[in-house]
């Protein structure tokens, strides 16, 4: 595929199965029923299982190229405009068992509850409906990271063997998408990073503007706070600063608001037709109690037409001439990241994949950013004669388009008995492990 080669010289140069290796996988992401090994050689002409796994977990090529690469392309179909968003989001994959990488009991927003899991922490650069994921941190829970026999076992590299917060994370990927030139106009996050106000002080101290959900728990300041440290008469001076003014939650400052305050806002047109909102927007001072000198931010309060009691409560340090339109604006385009991670599952495989080790989980997800990239360039390549192409369109077509190994009778029944042997195989195997003999079972005598 051309796409396939602009990126083929940072994969190993040292063999050719390894460049070949990569297509195929890319090939399975869309070709395969599940996006395993055993299933992409069965579906991908000349694949081979074990090239596959050599390719994820052991070969040596840098995720980290690819992504930048990734992201430089992206830049140039998305980027560089006031549309132009970074936004930040994190997924979960559910896992059994203890041995993959970063997995532990932790909140899975995929399941919507705490579960055994991994956690990844995306950026995507989104600009109008399309968002491309352009770069990517596994979390690492303490329990990883103070367990150096447990990294070894997963291939973690020593410079990663340490937890870091997944805003730190976030903030990692801003400087470093930054640093690519990657133009965006604001960093956009959810309220699990808008809750953290020293995340949101870093971002803006980066010279960055911020779109920010936060909890409706927020605590803001209608005046300057003006903190001041209170002179004692008597005793050891004090050092603490205070507050001028009180503070007052976000929520129970928009419920005391009359409905005349609330504007009627368009975010965008869409194919379930015009999206609006009712929106509250208000200059508001932000203080963590430290700093000499609060921050003064927007406030923007936004409830769903026709459901008041659906709220989110969003923060930015915007230009102070910035319309409340404007940031109602960016604030909605945050669901294009969770829209990209509904394609990247469904029609990528981000989700479905065998992959244990530090290596080739980030391997695996370089090569589903490259998969939705593809689908992107061909969405903006095809839009006048396909306005409506999705992602699940591009993945019927390649399904159908690409030559495919299963297409005769013969070939599906060899693919079948190998399954069937392979699985005989695993029962022999438990048995033998229980020090028992193999009982006489139906499929006991299979050839292997």
């Amino acid at each position: 595929m051309a796409f396939h080669g602009r990126f083929s010289a940072h994969f190993d140069g040292r063999t050719r199965s390894v460049v070949t290796a990569t297509g195929e996988y890319l090939k399975g992401l869309m070709q395969a029923d599940r996006k395993n090994m055993e299933r992409m050689e069965e579906a991908v002409k000349d694949a081979d299982e074990q090239r596959l796994q050599h390719m994820l977990t052991n070969s040596a090529w840098d995720h980290r190229a690819v992504l930048n690469q990734v992201a430089m392309e992206a830049d140039a179909r998305l980027g560089g405009s006031p549309e132009s968003g970074l936004l930040i989001d994190e997924s979960g994959f559910a896992k059994k068992g203890t041995h993959s990488v970063g997995v532990a009991r932790q909140w899975c927003g995929r399941l919507g509850k705490v579960d055994n899991c991994q956690v990844g922490v995306f950026a995507a650069l989104g600009r109008g409906h399309l968002a491309a994921l352009t770069d990517l941190r596994l979390f690492l829970p303490e329990e990883w990271a103070g367990d150096e026999r447990r990294c070894e076992a997963a291939g973690i590299p020593a410079e990663h063997r340490q937890s870091k917060s997944k805003t730190a994370l976030a903030l990692e990927m801003v400087r470093h998408q930054r640093a690519l030139g990657v133009r965006f106009a604001w960093v956009g996050v959810d309220g699990g990073y808008g809750k953290e106000p020293e995340f949101l002080r870093a971002v803006e101290d980066l010279g960055e503007t911020f779109v920010a959900d936060v909890h409706k728990n927020q605590r803001i300041y209608l005046c300057d706070p003006e903190p001041w440290v209170p002179q004692s008469g008597c005793g050891r001076p004090s050092s603490r600063l205070r507050a001028h003014s009180p503070a007052e939650r976000v929520d129970r400052w928009a419920a005391a608001q009359p409905p005349e305050a609330w504007q009627r806002v368009v975010l965008r047109e869409s194919t379930a037709g015009r999206l609006e909102v009712e929106v509250l927007h208000r200059r508001v001072w932000l203080w963590d109690g430290h700093e000499a000198q609060a921050r003064h931010w927007h406030l923007v309060v936004r409830r769903e037409v026709g459901s008041p009691e659906t709220i989110k409560y969003t923060l930015s340090n915007a230009a102070a001439d910035t319309p409340p339109h404007r940031l109602a604006q960016m604030q909605g385009q945050r669901f294009w990241i969770e829209r990209a991670f509904q394609e990247a599952k469904s029609e990528c495989g981000m989700a479905d994949y065998q992959a244990r080790k530090w290596r080739s989980w980030h391997h695996h997800m370089a090569l589903v950013a490259m998969t939705l990239l593809f689908m992107i360039e061909e969405r903006i390549a095809q839009r006048d004669a396909y306005p409506l192409l999705s992602c699940s369109d591009i993945e019927t077509l390649l399904r159908h388009f690409l030559p495919r190994r299963d297409i005769d009778a013969q070939e599906v029944i060899r693919q079948m008995e190998k399954r069937h042997a392979k699985r005989c195989d695993a029962t022999e195997g438990k048995y033998a492990a229980q020090g028992l003999p193999m009982p006489d079972l139906p499929w006991g005598n299979l050839t292997k």
